[in-house]
């Protein structure tokens, strides 16, 4: 056959591929991605196929004719990925025995056409098709070879695939698929042969295989091989829409025992109990998870280009696939199962998801563009079986008894719907990163070796710098010794200068005394020379000159002082600097070399114009030569010292600047640790901010994803509306007709115990039925639940649509209690406490008259205030419908003659009897029920010995009201019976 792996012909194979890219183009989330396969599956449908007649459209609507075909011709190559569904018939049991002797069996097999007919009575019966028709005698082995081998088939070739049993409860799903067969080898179910066939086709070495086995129990995912995994999280990857479970448990299986080991580890944990239907009732929905993992064959599919070929052939290529076996809790019906306490909970829960279920298998039979799979945590664990890429076999369990005709007709009709299904299969082939990781991790084996080798080397060159660097520390140590004795020998000539200068500085004094002689002198050659002003004024500048360079020489002579007191300071700290001199002694030589020459040059400076001044002095005072002779010799001297005192000064300053050179290499070392610090607190600061911006934009995803959920919530419930506003009754004559006082005048029972004609024509009650199956109709479509929520709501017209069918609903006995346990009392007695609106008060005082009408219900309207409320209603209104409504309800709680002394503290009696001044004849005849169903238990009492008299409660006007109402006797028509003087019906 010229068909691919998957079984689709050429054009089939080009269609897909047009859809598997346009899919892969897509970011959205789960409904977006569902709906391009459905156009995917709806376009190959046109292409392979004629178009459908009109036999489509008649399918969906009611089975009304005696004899009708529902079937289908499914041809498996048109729709390779379409949903297989089989029907098993379980036998007679032995209450089906004994129940349904005298009865047929409501289901006829016809395996050889794969048709089963169901039969509602001898003359009518329906006739469906299915891909395969199991009668009661047929094996386990042959159950599994049909529907779930080739599943098992197709997941071992790298498709996804699941195998489900959907049926009502004790029709053998958990027999046909999850029988372990201690016993009897052949009662093996298809969990034990699917793994048997796994792991008989797999390779130990290079294959994988995990298994996973969960349930779901009240919506609650639980882990029944590690029971204390509860309420285990679903995650589904946006990009691909795959569910995946991170919490559970997945199990590597080694053989066939172990697994029988963990299913056995299963079932015991597994909730089960017994009910009427069922001795072993399955309370939860079950599902073995098996992901395999196979290498794919080494050949190239066609649809590879050849630029993937060059690219990607080195890489490994694998098969990844998963098999769900789901075995579903029955659905059952409360009143056949007898579930109480936590088995109707649960019962809750399990026909909940399964409704969850049967929504999405309607909308995805109808391409309906929304699919509802968050509804359940059932339909998102299931959305890659329907839908989805997953080759799906469904097998339906179904009972020959006619008592459960409901249930086998509705299983019947599931089945019927998820054939039409069409799943696009696709083959899971990914390339083996994990070969190619340890492909690379031998190839770091390698480098590490390498790196070895080299860090060896890196060791011996460090063993061969440390060598170097102590031949330098000892060379080092041969320099510090040198200059220890070098900063002895400076030592010494720093006291041998000391010793110097002071001989000079003696010698400076004696040339100032010389020089205060000289003074003396220059002033008599002054006196002596007063002709030539000139001159004498040059000479006292020339002596002031003298003067000031002579102090200018003691000041610098007084600074030489103290400056060598200093560096002798400095020259005892100077030998513990010593050790900072090491490797930049050459370099502070060669500053020490630039400082002396810096110092020739300053020294030939002053020289020079010491000799300028020498000159000058020597034109100006030839008088003086011998003396100023003396001084230069003198000036010779002190220059000398300087240069000596410039020397040692100049390596004192080379010493700073080593210190500070040192000073400043800390601080930079300092400031690259503070840099490397500050970066690796950025570079932690930039992971939390990337975590942050992480978990801001999942949480962002999560709140859009509630968002959408809450708009699509709010277009159903929109759409509920307007079919609440099109369905419910719209006038307030429709209303009052179907009040509960019709629905006890029907009974024909009065409150006096007698029997009471209406009289009403056949067209009328044709009318009344028709509107309450209408009225029936929306409670079941839209939910008693949310029509109550109605009642809350801020739009007036929505109230009054959803009061009506409240108060339709109460006139039935059946309705009472459920309207009762999901608060619709409450809401009615808040709605008379807080409207204003006349029609809400009537319809809301008409519909606590109908829930009145149960002893029960009169109890819990006492204790939550309904008496006051009504006769505080009563008070503020003067419509006579409302009054009506009101007089009824408390006409009705009168008929308790528990409630008497309540209803007169409520002051229900009086506000009763006060009714009787509207004149209306509807009113009247309701104050005169209640007071005749009060006078009725007021006989009782006091045949029982303890009553309270009419003259008792007199106060309250029962005289007067007796009085109004015989003055009004004349509403009374000729089919009604009046009041006698003793307050009976007449007869």
């Amino acid at each position: 056959m010229a068909t691919t792996s998957s079984g689709l012909k050429p054009a089939q194979k080009a269609e897909r591929q047009r859809i598997s890219q346009q899919q892969q183009g897509l970011s959205h989330g789960g409904n977006s991605l569902t709906r391009s396969l459905n156009n995917g599956q709806q376009s190959l449908r046109s292409k392979d196929t004629k178009p459908p007649t009109s036999s489509s459209s008649s399918s969906r609507r009611s089975v009304t004719p005696t004899y009708r075909s529902y079937s289908r011709d499914f041809d498996d190559g048109n729709d390779p990925g379409r949903v297989r569904v089989a029907v098993r018939l379980r036998p007679r049991n032995a209450e089906d025995l004994l129940l349904d002797a005298d009865f047929a069996d409501c289901v006829e097999l016809q395996p050889e056409l794969k048709r089963l007919k169901l039969r509602k009575n001898n003359w009518s019966s329906e006739s469906y098709k299915f891909d395969e028709v199991f009668t009661e005698t047929a094996s386990q082995k042959r159950v599994y070879e049909v529907v779930a081998k080739p599943v098992v088939e197709s997941v071992l070739s790298g498709y996804n695939g699941t195998v489900m049993a959907y049926g009502q409860t004790g029709t053998g799903k958990t027999f046909t698929l999850g029988r372990l067969g201690k016993d009897d080898q052949s009662e093996r179910g298809i969990m034990v042969r699917a793994l048997e066939d796994i792991v008989a086709n797999i390779s130990i070495a290079s294959d994988t295989m995990e298994v996973s086995y969960l349930q779901l129990y009240m919506e609650s995912i639980q882990d029944l091989l590690a029971p204390e995994k509860t309420n285990i999280p679903i995650n589904e990857d946006s990009k691909t829409g795959e569910v995946s479970l991170p919490g559970a448990l997945a199990v590597r299986i080694r053989d066939l025992d172990h697994f029988l080991e963990l299913l056995q580890i299963g079932e015991a944990n597994r909730h089960a109990a017994n009910t009427k239907l069922n001795t072993e009732s399955s309370r939860s929905h079950a599902i073995l998870m098996v992901s395999v993992r196979r290498s794919a064959p080494e050949k190239v599919e066609d649809d590879i280009s050849s630029r993937d070929k060059k690219t990607r052939s080195n890489l490994p290529v694998v098969r990844k696939s998963k098999l769900l076996i789901v075995d579903l809790a029955g659905s059952e019906r409360l009143g056949k199962s007898g579930s109480e306490g936590l088995l109707l909970e649960e019962a809750k829960f399990i026909n909940l998801s399964l409704t969850s279920l049967g929504k999405c298998i309607n909308a995805l039979a109808e391409n309906s563009p929304h699919i509802p799979t968050r509804d359940s945590k059932l339909t998102r664990l299931l959305r890659d079986s329907f839908g989805g890429s997953a080759r799906t076999s469904l097998i339906i369990t179904i009972g020959p008894s006619s008592r459960h005709h409901v249930e086998t007709s509705s299983t019947i009709m599931f089945g019927q719907r998820a054939m039409k299904i069409v799943n696009v299969v696709k083959l899971k082939e990914e390339f083996d990163y994990e070969s190619l990781c340890r492909k690379l991790e031998i190839q770091v084996d390698h480098l590490t070796a390498d790196l070895d080798r080299q860090q060896k080397l890196r060791e011996r060159d460090k063993y061969d710098l440390e060598k170097q660097l102590l031949e330098c520390q000892d060379s080092l140590y041969e320099t510090r010794k040198n200059l220890v004795s070098r900063s002895e020998f400076l030592e010494k000539e720093n006291t041998r200068l000391e010793l110097e200068m002071k001989d000079i500085l003696a010698e400076l004094n004696c040339q100032k005394d010389q020089n205060s002689l000289m003074q003396d002198r220059i002033a008599d050659l002054e006196i002596s020379l007063k002709q030539s002003k000139l001159h004498q004024l040059e000479n006292s500048r020339y002596q002031k000159v003298l003067a000031d360079t002579t102090q200018m020489y003691e000041k610098k002579i007084a600074e030489l002082i103290k400056q060598l007191e200093v560096e002798h300071a400095r020259s005892e700290s100077a030998e513990e600097q010593l050790d900072a001199m090491k490797k930049r002694s050459g370099d502070h030589q060669k500053l020490i070399q630039q400082h002396e020459m810096e110092n020739s040059k300053y020294q030939r400076a002053l020289a020079e114009t010491t000799q300028i001044y020498e000159m000058k002095l020597m034109e100006l005072t030839k008088q003086l030569e011998d003396e100023h002779t003396r001084f230069e010799a003198v000036q010779q001297q002190l220059d000398l010292a300087n240069k000596l005192l410039a020397d040692y000064q100049n390596s004192m300053q080379g010493q700073e600047e080593i210190s500070e050179l040192r000073l400043k290499l800390q601080e930079m070392h300092q400031l690259h640790e503070s840099t490397v610090n500050e970066l690796q607190s950025l570079i932690s600061e930039f992971k939390d901010r990337t975590q942050e911006k992480e978990t801001i934009s999942e949480e962002l995803y999560a709140v859009q994803e509630k968002l959408s959920a809450e708009e699509k919530r709010r277009k159903t419930i929109e759409q509920e509306l307007l079919k609440l506003k099109k369905s419910a009754p719209e006038g307030d004559k429709d209303f009052e007709d179907k009040k509960s006082y019709m629905k006890e005048n029907v009974r024909g029972t009065s409150a006096f115990g007698t029997s009471v004609n209406l009289n009403k024509s056949g067209p009328l009650r044709e009318t009344q039925s028709i509107q309450r199956a209408t009225i029936a109709k929306i409670c079941e479509e839209v939910g008693l639940q949310k029509i109550i929520q109605l009642l809350t709501s801020e739009d007036s017209d929505v109230q009054i649509h959803a009061v009506k069918v409240i108060a339709n609903l109460a006139a039935e006995d059946v309705n009472q209690e459920k309207i009762v346990e999901e608060g619709g009392l409450d809401a009615l007695l808040t709605m008379l406490r807080s409207s204003q609106n006349a029609t809400i008060l009537r319809v809301a005082s008409g519909a606590i008259a109908n829930l009145a009408m149960n002893e029960m219900n009169q109890g819990l309207i006492m204790s939550r205030g309904g008496a006051q409320l009504l006769a505080k209603t009563a008070s503020k209104t003067d419509d006579p419908q409302t009054l009506r409504m009101v007089a009824g309800a408390l006409a009705n709680l009168c008929g308790n003659e528990k409630l008497h002394t309540r209803l007169k503290e409520d002051r229900g009696i009086k506000a009763l009897l006060g009714m009787v001044r509207s004149g209306n004849s509807d009113v009247v005849a309701q104050v005169a029920r209640g007071m005749a169903n009060f006078a009725k238990c007021e006989s009782r009492a006091i045949v029982q010995g303890s009553s309270m008299s009419f003259y008792e409660v007199d106060n309250v006007g029962w005289s007067s009201s007796i009085f109004m109402i015989l003055m009004n006797c004349d509403y009374c028509s000729t089919s009604q019976r009046p009041f006698t003087s003793n307050g009976r019906w007449c007869t």
